[in-house]
């Protein structure tokens, strides 16, 4: 839950590593100095941050260059309680699915407010299990 208010925190179109080193009023040579690499090197490693294809070793150096630090973190989109449920409702209802066109087919359909317990005695039952089960 910390993380969550860094999630609207965009990267500079620059990168942040360019930013940062702009920001300083470091030029790349200088950088390349402290790095012990060329200048053209740095220029790589500015672009591979853009481009996100920078490793997260690159990353580390650049930053501690920069006298920064990484924190490297997986945010997720939503808490993960309702990332498991809503992920149960969804499995239950695949499931579901497949059961009801079957019973369409012979003509034995389940009315709306069947079909709706159904899914909710399903989700239920699966957010009840292992959580293993719902992947």
């Amino acid at each position: 839950m910390p993380w969550q208010s860094i999630r609207g925190l965009a990267r500079p179109h620059l990168g942040w590593a360019k930013a940062i080193r702009q920001g300083l009023g470091m030029t790349a040579a200088a950088l390349a100095k402290r790095l012990g690499i060329s200048q053209a090197g740095v220029a790589k490693l500015e672009k591979a941050e853009i481009e996100d294809r920078i490793t997260l070793a690159s990353l580390r150096k650049l930053a501690d260059a920069l006298n920064c630090e990484v924190h490297y973190a997986l945010v997720p989109r939503e808490p993960i309680e309702a990332m498991i449920k809503h992920r149960a409702y969804d499995l239950a209802r695949e499931k579901l699915a497949t059961v009801s066109h079957s019973m369409a087919l012979e003509g034995q359909q389940v009315d709306q407010p069947n079909q709706e317990k159904q899914l909710e005695f399903l989700a239920q039952e699966l957010l009840a299990g292992p959580r293993r089960d719902l992947w």
